[in-house]
């Protein structure tokens, strides 16, 4: 009898990770003077995390099983980001493990609350009349003597809408694009007051990519009106040939709208910030009372840094159950937005007079690109697990692994509400490297090699930058993407490579596999639900399934787009029995090596069911955000 006591207090120790284990408790009712127990819980995570990095740095006999961050239910706002260092690194006995209490419970957040609202009841130069009685005002947040700079606005989590001229999702379309002198023309109304759009921006679709442009100026012409813009954006966006504005007589003209002035501001749930007054008008939806309710704001762009050297990595390092949630992302409004492909921005592009790059003859554009802004960044780092955690309220990158990572995890968790790709994953291109060259770097352990991304949920991303994906890797090697559901997104639901190129390069031996893929490009097209770009030697892509593309209303070409997609210079990769209602693929410019076998609605059943996520992790499902303004669908079959 006393030895199965001791057996099943043995294996209650290894469930819970507890014995000869440090433990430091979190609470919001505790205080950072506090011991950290659970009689007395610190109140930060940061200072929990230092708390920790002094006992690993004075060899405490505790940590020997490891060190446990227990975080109590409750929001933690984060003043500034959350920074893991090589310091903080535990090993394979002795993990440091931060645990919240499950998904929306335990939440570190880069928001900031807006009270203070009532009903507004003076007049408000340039608010429309249709308006007028309906507006809630409150002062905009100051931190120091600045106000807080932001692009989004969550009343009750929920994301309100810019205020614009269209309501969403209709758009309206460029008249023309003058490249020479940096303008277009667009649609104008006389009744607009153009002495209140001071601050305005457009938002322009263009092929697999958006731009947003600060408009510098508004010259009314009748029922027309020319837009210039700011530097840099105007130069790159009229400058750059792919993806440039779309003009066709056949499918109409690039759709665009416009946002971020007072005039715009006439329906429910719109809101816009007067920046000069440093006022937020908000109008309500049915049922919302701003003074009850919950109104938050993006004050960080990024909640967590965890980043090493490449000679002295962060190791062993785990997020469980812990959400991170309410991230801004200011670039549109700073420099502007001109995407080059899955979310890349373009510090500089043009086409070139004479072709040619040292590794494509034929190339007649070039360009270098900028990495969006994430709310988890991890770069130098292996062996960091995210287990069963929430992103969610996301203004751009939700997870980014960005360099010199190995061996991590990400699996079991949630990824809702993100403004651009859900979790990313490996070099694209330095900032100081064009695209089209290849990456293979002479020190190996640059390359993001062996993570691993499974069994999480991503819906509703990709809903500020358009043109981002559900799951993206660029130079990786041995990543593993598999049973994952990516759906209700805007373009491409998992991407794989970079470089536009058939050199062999970092990138080999990755697999996706086991995927659950539908309700995808929603606005964009050249898109596949799996679409992949360079040689990428033995790599696999199997068994998923794919289904459900939109029927995007204002696509440059409405029959590109297709379920599996080997672009340019994709080489070396193996593509079987991949479900799909039909065999519409495209490989375009391949390399060689490529294995087509058994894709397309004849594989068998079997597969096609255990695609997706695997039953321990189903509970996901309940998040599940699909297709609520019920659009139309290219092919349904279920």
């Amino acid at each position: 009898m006393r030895r199965i006591i001791v057996l099943v207090f043995l294996l209650n120790v290894i469930l819970t990770g507890s014995l000869f284990a440090a433990e430091i408790w979190v609470s919001p009712q505790g205080s950072d003077t506090n011991t950290g127990t659970r009689e007395q819980p610190l109140a930060t995570v940061v200072m929990a995390i230092r708390k920790a990095r002094e006992l690993r740095r004075l060899n405490d006999a505790s940590v020997k099983g490891g060190i446990y961050i227990r975080v109590a239910a409750g929001v933690y706002y984060l003043n500034e980001p959350l920074f893991i260092r090589p310091e903080d690194s535990g090993t394979a006995d002795s993990p440091t493990v931060i645990e919240g209490e499950g998904i929306g419970k335990a939440i570190l957040s880069g928001g900031i609350k807006v009270n203070g609202w009532h009903k507004v009841n003076n007049k408000i130069p340039g608010l429309p009349a249709e308006a007028k009685g309906k507006v809630w005002v409150a002062d905009g947040p100051v931190i120091g003597d600045e106000p807080v700079q932001f692009r989004q606005l969550w009343v009750n989590n929920e994301k309100a809408v810019r205020a614009r001229d269209t309501e969403a999702p209709l758009m309206n379309r460029i008249l023309s694009w003058d490249h020479k002198t940096q303008t277009c023309v667009i649609p104008w109304s006389a009744s607009v007051d153009t002495s209140h759009l001071k601050g305005m921006d457009m938002f322009i679709h263009q092929w697999w990519a958006i731009a947003i442009l600060r408009v510098k100026a508004v010259k009314a012409m009748g029922d027309s009106a020319r837009l210039s813009f700011y530097q840099p954006e105007s130069r790159i966006q009229s400058e750059h040939p792919w993806p440039a504005p779309w003009i066709s007589k056949k499918t109409g003209n690039s759709a665009f709208y416009l946002s971020n002035a007072i005039s715009f501001l006439n329906k429910p749930g719109e809101w816009y910030h007067d920046r000069r007054t440093n006022k937020i008008y908000y109008i309500s939806r049915k049922g919302e009372d701003l003074q009850t309710a919950t109104a938050t704001v993006p004050q960080l762009e990024t909640l967590v840094k965890m980043q090493g050297t490449i000679d002295n990595p962060v190791n062993y390092v785990s997020f469980k159950n812990l959400s991170f949630e309410h991230s801004s992302w200011l670039r549109p409004s700073k420099e502007g937005l001109v995407p080059h492909q899955a979310g890349m921005y373009m510090l500089d592009a043009y086409k070139l007079k004479i072709p040619g790059t040292p590794d494509k003859k034929g190339l007649e554009n070039q360009a270098w690109v900028g990495r969006p802004k994430a709310a988890v960044e991890v770069a130098y780092a292996s062996h960091i697990n995210f287990d069963g955690c929430g992103f969610e309220h996301m203004a751009s990158t939700g997870l980014d692994f960005q360099r010199g990572t190995h061996n991590n995890v990400v699996k079991g968790s949630l990824f809702k509400d993100i403004g651009g790709t859900a979790v990313l994953d490996g070099v694209y291109s330095d900032e100081a490297q064009e695209v089209h060259l290849p990456y293979n770097p002479g020190d190996k352990r640059e390359i993001c090699t062996y993570d691993t991304v499974t069994n999480n949920l991503i819906t509703d991303a990709t809903n500020e930058d358009w043109g981002c994906v559900g799951i993206g890797a660029g130079y990786v090697k041995g990543i593993s993407i598999t049973h994952n559901e990516v759906c209700d997104i805007n373009y491409t639901g998992i991407s794989m490579g970079w470089g536009w190129t058939k050199t062999v390069n970092a990138m080999s031996d990755n697999r996706i596999a086991a995927n659950k893929i539908h309700h995808y490009a929603r606005n964009m097209y050249d898109v596949a639900a799996i679409y992949t770009l360079s040689a990428q030697p033995g790599s696999v892509i199997s068994d998923n399934y794919v289904d459900s593309i939109y029927k995007a209303p204002y696509a440059h070409d409405p029959q590109h787009w297709f379920y599996l997609y080997t672009d340019e210079g994709s080489s070396y990769i193996t593509l079987k029995n991949n479900w799909c209602p039909a065999d519409k693929f495209l490989k375009n410019a391949n390399g060689p090596g490529n294995v087509w076998e058994n894709n397309g609605p004849q594989v068998d059943a079997a597969i096609k069911n255990a695609a997706g996520l695997e039953v321990p992790y189903r509970y996901l499902l309940k998040y599940k955000s699909i297709n609520r303004d019920n659009w139309p669908i290219n092919y349904k079959t279920e």
